[in-house]
């Protein structure tokens, strides 16, 4: 046990972003375990394990599930689970596609180990207890065992579900599981139990039979065979055993119960009276007893109702029936029914003529005996008569209220004015939001809460200094993002000019002519220039490629990039081709007939693309005949006849000498790969300075210029975050008041952002306004007096819906969300959300993973109509004719247009390889996407879109293809030679190769259509397209980013400081005599290298980390090029290796994921060198766009390393999420609403707002039944807050309103504390140590955290932890429980919570779809049975005061009603518990163990040490100090608030949170230089 939670555990989203083709393992077992219970009827059982598994299924997942032989020895003292376990798998096999694994003996089994290696699962769930010891220490064993087999493990307990995921306890597999796991040998013998009843049966029901009628014979027939067992059972107890007859009763019961399951449908049995009394001890181990015999062979046997074999809640009724009220006269002598007479009839007569050696009697009367199978020491029905709550609303009058729910309200009854629950209401003030009701002092606004260093606005000579030197800063961080230049910007009160509409001038002005004509001067003074230095280095480039082909051509192309002018690009082209041409001859001269180097070839028909393609205008008549005959010398004949127009053979008998012996086509493709040319644009446009933008980057500018708003999904690295900046430089320009608003995902990339602004722009702006201003959680400046505000979703969502900065918002020009697939992710999705449907003006969307543009665009589109029609019907209802001239001119300025960019192509294409270690070669093979692809993956997904070819792969892609189908039809159309594209092409390029890839693709789907799906099969059985040639990688000058995605931040510095070692190891062993030249050379390099060292000191970037724990680390890591990225490292830390990164000082960086959103740091290559639950499809593309830097490489290369071959399959073919929505109401952001519809000055923009988001959801857009469960949600939610004195009948925001709304991020957890403010149990607690001091005790202090600790910043520990508590060396770890009067008023809160919900899930219940309910949700057994006629004695059974209206039905069998709403919720409605307010001060997981919570906040405050929390709560460093530090500004925010709330300022509890706050900080600044996000 120990063991285990000795590994490290997360709790994080299990399915992460895979979706649809990472697959995982489920231990039936462990499946079991976690569902089973005594009192569980057998389908509610099957109810729930279906419930588990479609949670799953309905997100996605791909997954099997695995029952071990031996496991089943674990069950024999239980038949009953025996026989579930035995039901479950055959029903998982019969009735559900999913997948069932019972052939391996055990999880040490060769043949397991094998299927591990093969399909190598993302993780295996695993239970961490059995129902006896030796089954938990098999578990174990197993769990050891996967881990040590690089499978990582969940644990089966503690997991939970929303709309979109699965959460649950992670335990990642490292390395030291695999040196830990010792394999043991491990025999045991299979039981095996033959049933010959069926054989008889076969001959009695030879049409078949259904499986609940042979269970039913089977166990009546095994009950009678162990008569003389149940003789022992009297002989060892006190009990005498049943007689024939009694037992013949029991048996009739048992025949009757499956009468019942067979007609009675779901809708009446979920009604059936709940029997309290239990079976008898004589009758208890007969009704344990149940059989099934599935050995069917060619009979054939019905099981689809597997899951519904037995149903004690029937048998017990019916028991109880004839016991005690069918024998009191005809009044209860109900009639079964004439069809259920009949079959119950058939089914004895079965059961007779089986059982010869017994005389069972007739089939009726059904008791024969007064033998009583029921105890009578307890009452026999529990009661369900139990008034159900009224349900009446609490009248409520608001046009906001009516606008989006009046529809559903109307429909709801209402309560009486005079009601005592309206007339009892808590009456406060009307909240103020400039000064608070009670105290009058006035009230800061939420965003100026978070710290600020300095503002633009600040007089303080010291604070402008600190602001200047910050601006300074940011400017250099700039430089190293981006090479443009700064430019000074200028207001010009106009739109920048669109470039397809440029102003014809009739006259130019003398000033304008000179201009020209001294560039015109200029310009042939710089191109005689560039002559004479081609001139002075055209011999000795020349040279140098002749003697070394790559260096030489590398000098030539870095001159080429000095060049200006064109002319003398032409000259140094021609020259470069005829070097490259007499190389190539001398080349083949010295091969002869033996094997040529193409890549010589390569970089001759390299120079003639290039002249041919950008110099085509400048050719002239000898250049033309020069290409020519390069032409005819590299053998491609029809090329040179294609470009002279001429055809003939070439005089020069010794020309074929040259040929390369390859078509030309597929030496295009294959060889030349990615230096073919792209399609690229030359004509310049005038809004773009620094290059020429592609076709889509003008769309997009288009855009800008039009007030449009655009969605843009493009690669890494593609350029698409131009727009951004263009779209700021359009907004500085127009005036001083305009605003745009950039959105990113997290403060790095704030950061980012800011810096690279504080780079492009400078602009004189009145005093007081700043050009960029910053606002996230723990940092601001300028953030209402800033044209450029950078921001995270959730504070600019703080400013959207304060009433108070309504006037701010309104001179939004432009909103830039970036990454925005955020939208779709595990925290703050309903955020972006929010943001998205608030915002009135146009907005730009920026990412690289969405796989759902459309659906998004679509809902994004029904925002802007929405917003269109609300701008039309304000400016209608405007009664102020100023008011009315000024949004009558805004709406026709703003544009109402939105519109996709979908761009997929790559600059440079991405080359995958697998690396492996064999014997002792480290070998680097490369991997064909295709060699990922499966027949049903194609099948069930296609090929992902974004799989791209490059040429050398399409290449490959179409020889496999034919090798695998000789008889191909097409494939003489698809040979490249003959393509139509390609044929006697001269410059192929790379769109031409993209289109000649689709074909490819599509005729391998084609092929699957057309029955040729063993041609697939087979190519990726064998993975032919995996090229089995090593490829040797040079390191020099080669830019790596290595992610190893652990849990641990060991493992990447350990990685840094290897490859330091190896480098020193490396250094030493190669030092020795040296000629006095190597010397001379080495003394060269070195002063280069000190000289950038020199500047490196020179920029002060090292002073950064001066101060900080690992300064000093990452300075001698940096000086010799390396550096280590991860989120446990401080904000100035990781910046510092960014920037040294990007300047070019380090070479090779080690990191974590925190690179993959958006950090931008290109490089040559990445490499993943370790599997991780984090390595999933979405990041993986992340990441992998970072390789191949535009512009410096032309190709990209990915390294998978330490990673199973099919996970690497699986990350390639993988396509990146789809967009959904998440839950999007909760009480508090309804409350904001609220609160802003009430208090800002415009009142019909902030209604027009809040009408926006509630009606505006992705979950429920276009789904008319999830609508209207949303309306019902906020009505409800209304309630609450009207009962518990937040809001008024009127919809006003009142009493203590404005402090939970600024802990909304906290709820449930705000309304909580409020409730122990009004209570006044903080009064009471937070006493000072003397009368009038304002000193508080440790003891005091403790507590408060103890109760802050229990109400935020929960993180449960697995159930298994708690067996710890005294294994830790400094912390508690299980955090203990609230004090008394504290925990009581949480219960009183979570009472009135569940009794406010109770009454919303009630009224949901209408919605929801009953045909779904009455199905099992995985199988979709039907259990409606709509053909039945009824019986007397099944509705007198029935109890009609049962209600059952909101539960599922399924969980009424176990005795579940509406009293259990919150246990059974109908799956239908897609409502999650977690929807409903509850704070529950206890979790249990489904074994009912009890789920502590981590004491990590009051840990450190006793010890004060990050180590400690590392070591005992299971928290790595990082997210133990970003946890506290949540914790600490989650303390002065309260201070904060009570300091407003209070008169008297020496309250005790404000002086309390004062000093607590105050203590915290201190204990945390020890680490803030450490771990800093500070700038």
């Amino acid at each position: 046990m120990y063991m285990l939670f000795s590994f490290s555990f997360s709790y994080v989203s299990l399915l992460k972003d895979f979706v649809e083709s990472e697959f995982f393992v489920i231990d039936g077992d462990s499946l079991l375990l976690t569902w089973l219970c005594k009192e569980t009827e057998y389908l509610t059982f099957f109810y729930r394990v279906e419930c588990f598994l479609h949670d799953f299924t309905e997100k996605g997942a791909k997954y099997v599930i695995v029952f071990f032989k031996d496991a089943e020895q674990m069950y024999f003292a239980y038949p009953r689970f025996l026989f579930l376990r035995t039901a479950l798998i055959e029903h998982l096999k019969h009735n559900t596609n999913i997948s069932v694994h019972t052939e391996f003996s055990n999880c040490l089994s060769s043949e397991w180990e094998i299927f591990l290696k093969n399909s190598y699962p993302y993780f295996i769930i695993i239970s961490d207890i059995g129902l006896t010891s030796l089954q938990t220490d098999y578990l174990y064993i197993f769990i050891a065992h996967s881990l040590s087999k690089k499978i990582n493990v969940v644990l089966t307990s503690g997991q939970e579900y929303d709309t979109l995921r699965v959460y649950g306890y992670h335990l990642q597999s490292l390395w030291k599981h695999r040196l830990f796991f010792q394999k043991v040998n491990y025999t045991v013998s299979l039981w095996v139990c033959n049933h010959s009843t069926v054989l008889l049966l076969k001959r009695l029901w030879p049409e078949g039979s259904d499986i609940r009628r042979t269970v039913c014979v089977d166990t009546i027939i095994l009950m009678n065979n162990v008569i003389n067992f149940l003789s022992v059972i009297s002989q060892q107890g006190e009990s005498k055993p049943l007689s024939p007859e009694e037992a013949a009763d029991l048996c009739r019961m048992q025949c009757l119960t499956v009468i019942f399951l067979l007609h009675v449908p779901l809708s009446q049995r979920a009604q059936i009276r709940i029997i309290k009394s239990r079976w008898t001890e004589r009758v208890l181990p007969l009704i344990k007893m149940v059989c099934v015999a599935l050995d069917t062979n060619d009979w054939k046997l019905d099981v689809t109702y597997l899951p519904d074999l037995n149903d004690d809640s029937v048998l017990r009724n019916l028991a109880h029936y004839y016991e005690m009220e069918y024998c009191e006269g005809l009044k209860f002598q109900k009639e079964l029914g004439k069809e259920m007479e009949s079959e119950y009839q058939l089914l004895w007569d079965t059961v007779t003529k089986l059982a010869v050696k017994y005389d069972f009697g007739g089939a009726f009367p059904v008791r024969n005996t007064s033998q009583l199978f029921l105890e009578q020491k307890r009452p026999f029905f529990r009661g369900t008569n139990k008034e159900i709550p009224n349900t009446g609303l609490i009248p409520l009058k608001s046009d906001l209220v009516e606008a989006y729910a009046g529809d559903v309200l109307k429909d709801l009854p209402v309560l009486e004015s005079n009601d005592p629950a309206v007339t009892s209401l808590i009456k406060y003030k009307e909240f103020d939001e400039l000064r608070h009701w009670h105290s009058g002092r006035p009230l800061t606004e939420e965003y100026e809460r978070a710290r600020c260093s300095a503002d633009a606005k600040s007089k303080d000579p010291y604070e402008r200094r600190k602001i200047q030197k910050l601006q300074t800063f940011y400017r250099f961080y700039g430089s190293t993002l981006e090479d443009s230049p700064s430019k000074t910007i200028v207001s010009q009160g106009a739109v920048p000019v669109n470039a397809n509409t440029a102003v014809k001038k009739t006259k130019k002005f003398k000033a304008e002519i000179i201009a020209e004509e001294n560039k015109k001067r200029l310009k042939i003074k710089e191109e005689k220039k560039e002559q004479e230095q081609w001139k002075a280095l055209s011999m000795s480039t020349e040279r140098e490629i002749k003697q070394n082909l790559t260096a030489g051509i590398n000098k030539l192309e870095k001159f080429l990039k000095t060049l200006q002018s064109k002319s003398v690009k032409l000259s140094t082209e021609i020259a470069g081709l005829s070097a490259c041409l007499e190389v190539w001859k001398e080349h083949c001269r010295k091969q002869g007939n033996n094997h040529k180097d193409l890549s010589i070839a390569v970089q001759v028909m390299r120079r003639i693309h290039i002249l041919l393609e950008k110099y085509q205008d400048l050719l002239e008549e000898s250049h033309l005949k020069k290409l020519t005959r390069c032409l005819r010398l590299l053998g491609f004949e029809n090329l040179s006849c294609s470009l002279s127009g001429q055809v003939g053979k070439s005089d020069d008998r010794n020309i074929s000498n040259y040929a390369t012996e390859v078509g030309p086509a597929r030496f295009q493709l294959q060889y030349m790969d990615y230096y073919l040319l792209r399609e690229e644009r030359n004509d310049p446009d005038p809004r773009v300075q620094h290059f020429i933008p592609d076709t889509w980057q003008r769309e997009l500018l288009d855009a800008v210029d039009n007030n449009e708003s655009a969605v843009i999904v493009a690669p890494t690295s593609s350029g698409k975050t131009y727009a951004s900046y263009y779209c700021m430089e359009k907004v500085l320009k127009m005036s001083n008041e305009g605003v745009v608003v950039y959105v990113a995902p997290t403060k790095a990339l704030v950061n980012q952002v800011v810096g690279i602004i504080y780079h492009r722009f400078t602009k004189k702006l009145p005093d007081g306004l700043a050009v960029c201003g910053v606002f996230t959680r723990d940092y601001r400046h300028d953030v209402m007096n800033s044209q450029i505000l950078v921001t995270v979703p959730q504070c600019l969502e703080i400013l959207m819906l304060s009433p108070r900065c309504q006037k701010w918002t309104k001179r939004i020009q432009y909103v830039i969300f970036d990454e925005v697939h955020c939208l779709g992710g595990e925290i703050g999705a309903e955020v972006w959300e929010h943001l998205l449907v608030t915002i009135r003006c146009p907005f730009l969307a920026l990412s690289a993973t969405i796989s759902n543009p459309e659906h998004l665009t679509e809902w994004l589109q029904s925002v802007k109509r929405y917003w269109q029609h609300a701008e039309n019907t304000i400016e209608e209802s405007s009664k102020n004719s100023t008011e009315n001239f000024t949004r009558k001119h805004k709406v026709k300025s703003k544009h109402f247009c939105l519109f996709t960019v979908l761009y997929e192509e790559r600059y440079n294409d991405l080359e995958k390889y697998v690396c492996s270690i064999k014997g002792t070669d480290f070998v680097i093979e490369h991997c064909h996407p295709c060699a990922a692809l499966t027949v049903n993956h194609i099948e069930s997904y296609g090929i992902p879109s974004d799989l791209s070819l490059s040429p050398r792969e399409s290449i490959q892609l179409y020889d496999t293809m034919v090798k695998v189908w000789q008889e191909w039809p097409r494939a003489q159309e698809l040979d490249p030679e003959e393509f139509v594209l390609f044929k006697n092409k001269v410059v192929i390029k790379k769109v031409d190769v993209r289109k000649y890839e689709k074909e490819l693709k599509k005729e391998l789907t084609r092929w699957i259509a057309v029955g040729q799906r063993q041609k697939v099969t087979y190519h990726n059985s064998i993975h032919i397209f995996i090229s089995k040639s090593i490829i040797r990688i040079h390191l020099t000058d080669i830019y790596y980013v290595l992610f190893i995605l652990s849990f641990g931040i060991n493992s990447v510095e350990c990685a840094a400081w290897n490859v330091h070692s190896n480098l020193l190891k490396k250094q030493k062993n190669e030092q020795g005599p040296n000629t006095e030249r190597e010397k001379e050379n080495v003394r060269n390099k070195l002063r280069k290298v000190n000289k950038g060292l020199k500047k490196l000191h020179r920029l002060k970037i090292f002073d950064r980390v001066k101060f900080s724990r690992r300064g000093y680390e990452q300075t001698v890591l940096a000086l010799r090029g390396i550096g280590y990225h991860h989120g446990s490292m401080a904000f100035r830390e990781r910046q510092v290796v960014e920037m040294l990164f990007r300047l070019g000082y380090i070479k090779v960086v080690t990191a974590t994921g925190t690179l993959a959103l958006g950090i931008n740091m290109p490089c040559k290559s990445v490499v993943f060198a370790e599997d991780s639950v984090f390595l999933d499809a979405l990041n993986y593309r992340q990441m992998s766009g970072r390789a191949g830097r535009r512009g410096q490489d032309m190709v990209g290369n990915v390294f998978f390393y330490d990673i199973p071959l099919p996970k690497v399959e699986r990350l390639i073919k993988s396509n990146v999420p789809q967009l959904k929505g998440q839950f999007p109401l909760t009480i508090s952001l309804i409350l904001r609403l609220m609160l802003l519809a009430a208090k800002a000055d415009d009142k019909a923009d902030a209604r027009a707002k809040a009408l926006s988001v509630l009606k505006h959801s992705l979950m429920s857009f276009q789904q008319e039944r999830l609508t209207e469960l949303l309306k019902i949600y906020f009505i409800f939610s209304l309630q609450f807050l009207i009962k518990e004195g937040y809001v008024d009948q009127e919809g006003n925001p009142i009493g203590f309103a404005g402090l939970v709304t600024h802990l909304h991020c906290y709820e449930p957890s705000n309304f909580v504390l409020v409730g122990f403010l009004v209570k006044g149990l903080f009064h009471k607690l937070c006493q000072p140590n003397k009368e009038g001091s304002t000193d508080f005790s440790e003891d005091v202090m403790e507590k408060l955290v103890l109760i802050l600790a229990n109400l935020f910043g929960r993180r449960y520990l697995p159930a298994g932890t708690a067996k710890f508590k005294n294994k830790f060396c400094q912390s508690k770890v299980f955090l203990e429980d609230l004090p008394e009067d504290f925990a009581d008023a949480v219960y009183e809160y979570n009472s009135k919570v569940e009794k406010n919900f109770a009454h919303f899930l009630l009224t949901t219940a209408k919605l929801a779809d009953m045909e779904q309910e009455y199905r099992l949700p995985l199988s979709k057994t039907d259990f409606t049975f709509k053909d039945w006629h009824g019986s007397e004695l099944a509705s007198y059974l029935m109890d009609s005061n049962k209600n059952v209206s909101a539960i599922s039905p399924f969980a009424c069998l176990s005795g579940m009603t509406d009293h259990d709403l919150f246990q059974a919720v109908l799956r239908s409605l897609r409502i999650n518990v977690t929807n409903c307010p509850l704070l529950y001060l206890e979790k249990y997981d489904n074994q009912g163990r009890k789920r502590p919570l981590n004491a990590y906040a009051l840990d450190f405050y006793k010890h004060g040490s990050l180590i400690a929390l590392t070591t005992d709560n299971w928290l790595n460093e990082g997210d133990a100090y970003y946890l506290l530090k949540d914790f600490s500004l989650l303390i002065k925010t309260i201070g904060t608030s009570l300091s407003e709330l209070c008169d008297n300022p020496n309250d005790n509890v404000l002086l309390a949170f004062q000093k607590l706050a105050e203590n915290y900080k201190k204990r945390l600044a020890k680490f803030n230089s450490v771990i800093s996000p500070a700038n």
